[in-house]
Formats: C-alpha cells, sequence, structure tokens
C-alpha cells in the first residue's frame, strides 16, 4: 500500500515537473524597442512578473522591421516555445500563418484579431482610457486648446485621438484640438526627435497638454512639453515618473496583464482562444494616478474623472470607437 502511495506521488510530482517543463514562454515585441517606456515595457513587465512568480523564463525579441517578426514568431514556435505572445498589429498576419503552421501551440496577438483555434486575440478599448485622460486635459488647460500626438498613422491610433477629443469636449465644450500623427511606416514609433518638433509646433499655438500615443516617439514629446513648462500625458505604461509636475497623468493600457494571463493560463492549462475585449469595466484601460502627479490633480479634475468613469461602465456614457466607425464625432 505504502509503495503504491509512494509511487502515486513521484507519478504526481513528475507529471507537475513535465507541465511545467512544458512552458517555454516567448515574446515578440513591436518595433519602437522593449524599453520603450511604454507599449513594449508594458509586455516586457508582464513576462518578467510571471519569471518572478513562477521561475520559469522566457525569450523574447525585439525586431527593427516588420519582417523580422514573422522571422521571430516562426522561429519560436519551431523551437517548441509555447506560448508564443506577439505584441502589435504588425504581427497580424505573420501570426495568421504561423499559427495554421503549427497548430499545437498557442498564440497570442495584442491589438488585432486572428481567427485562429489556437490563437487569443487581446484587444483593448482605448478610446475608452483616452477619455478619460481627455476629461483631466479639458479641465487642466488654461488656454483652452490641447494637443495630441500620435505615433503611426493607422486607424488604431485615431482610435486613442478621437476618445481623447470626446473626452475633452466632455470638459470643455469650447476646447480646441490640435492634432498630428508622426509617420505613416513602423519609424513613426521610434522618433523622439520628431515627436519633440510636433509637440512644440503645437505648444506655439497655444496648446497646454499634450498626449502623446506614439511609444517612443512619445519620450520626445513629455520631453519638450517639461522643458516648455506644459503638461503632457502619457500612454501604455505609467510614466508619470519621467517628468514629475510635468506629466499631467498617463492612459494605462494593461499590456502585462495580456502577457501575464497567456502564460498564467498555460501553465496552469486555462488557456482559451478567441477574442478578449479589456476595457474601464474590466480595468484593462484607465488613468495613473500616483505622488508624481498628485499635485496636479484638483479635486474637480478628480471627482469629474471619477464620473466619466461610472458613466462609461453604467452605459450612459458611449465613447466612440474610429476602428468601427472611421470618423471622429465633433
Amino acid at each position: 500500500m505504502k509503495k503504491s502511495l509512494f509511487g502515486l506521488l513521484a507519478l504526481a510530482a513528475m507529471s507537475t515537473t513535465a507541465l511545467a517543463a512544458d512552458i517555454k514562454p516567448a515574446l515578440v515585441y513591436g518595433t519602437g524597442g522593449k524599453f520603450d517606456k511604454s507599449f513594449n515595457e508594458a509586455a516586457y513587465n508582464g513576462a518578467e512578473k510571471f519569471k518572478a512568480e513562477t521561475g520559469i523564463d522566457y525569450r523574447d525579441f525585439e525586431p527593427t522591421g516588420d519582417t523580422q517578426g514573422e522571422q521571430a514568431i516562426r522561429n519560436f514556435a519551431s523551437r517548441g516555445f509555447n506560448p508564443v505572445v506577439a505584441v502589435s498589429f504588425a504581427w497580424t498576419s505573420a501570426i495568421e500563418k504561423v499559427a495554421a503552421e503549427f497548430p499545437d501551440t498557442k498564440f497570442v496577438i495584442v491589438d488585432s484579431v486572428v481567427d485562429k483555434p489556437n490563437v487569443r486575440s487581446v484587444v483593448y478599448k482605448e478610446e475608452e482610457g483616452s477619455y478619460l485622460v481627455g476629461v483631466v486635459a479639458g479641465l487642466a488647460s488654461k488656454t483652452g486648446k490641447v494637443g495630441f500626438v500620435g505615433g503611426m498613422d493607422i486607424p488604431l491610433i485615431r482610435k486613442f485621438e478621437c476618445g481623447y477629443e470626446q473626452g475633452a469636449r466632455a470638459a470643455n465644450a469650447k476646447i480646441e484640438v490640435f492634432q498630428n500623427m508622426t509617420g505613416t511606416t513602423g519609424a513613426a514609433w521610434n522618433d523622439p526627435v520628431r515627436g519633440g518638433e510636433l509637440t512644440k509646433n503645437q505648444i506655439d499655438q497655444g496648446a497646454d497638454v499634450i498626449y502623446a500615443a506614439a511609444g517612443a516617439t512619445g519620450l520626445g514629446v513629455l520631453q519638450t512639453a517639461a522643458d516648455n513648462k506644459k503638461l503632457s500625458i502619457g500612454v501604455d505604461s505609467n510614466q508619470n515618473h519621467l517628468h514629475p509636475g510635468s506629466v499631467l497623468t498617463s492612459m494605462v493600457k494593461r499590456v502585462d496583464l495580456a502577457v501575464y494571463n497567456a502564460y498564467a493560463d498555460t501553465k496552469g492549462d486555462n488557456f482559451t482562444a478567441g477574442v478578449q475585449a479589456l476595457g474601464v469595466k474590466e480595468d484593462g484601460v484607465g488613468w495613473a494616478l500616483d505622488d508624481n502627479n498628485k499635485p496636479l490633480i484638483t479635486p474637480e479634475i478628480q471627482a469629474a474623472v471619477d464620473k466619466a468613469k461610472a458613466d462609461i461602465i453604467a452605459g450612459t456614457v458611449k465613447v466612440h470607437d474610429y476602428m468601427s466607425d472611421n470618423s471622429c464625432p465633433k
């Protein structure tokens, strides 16, 4: 009886070890660099959290061009990595191809939808988080003029801008909103000099709050705003600490959760394919309030954002989704 019990325990231990050994997480970033203080770095933080909690390491890759992404995804899958997480809409076609080639591998794509039985697609309601920081901008602006600097000119970034504009107008119906996109290629995510130039141009027109949704390019936006004693709004990760007293808030997009959950769900044999859409209600997007920006947030702003958040969750405020209707109501 004892031998039988010991045998079962040993078998269970071996099964647990085998299960853990089957988890070989991989991560492919979007172009713009791992440490962009924004989108990619949020993904990195999610992977690091999983590693710290489980002791299971992961491999990652930083593509510098669009062709490298597909090569990296296929390379990880062919070497037995599972799951393979790709953060960026740019890897949509790559995931479609590679997921079909490796049906036993689990894939996750962030910011796009791929309809395959072994793919989880994680998308965010960026318009909702952008609406919240738009309310903050509209109330904090003293000139009645605010700005937006986007990265690559694609519908996804227009989605940020449109939600921001809607929120700013909800706070101040007469507000003027300037907006510029950095470029039309992947290089637009990693051009802080150009981001700074666009920001200075908006400041010269009277903008005193500028929201950056541009990856590493946004670092130039935040720096230029600080240099000119204006306010900025960060994106994806909490960027308040980069220029305390100048970064008004950050629109936080929980890309870290997408990565962490993909790894944890695979480890626990709870992985599901299909679409996950994360908004304010799901705590997938929000605004950042901490010691770095607390002095900038008045009780009026706090109350207005709390109400906007509650109204979005209740459905009494509908934030326009540019991705479903390529227009931005004025």
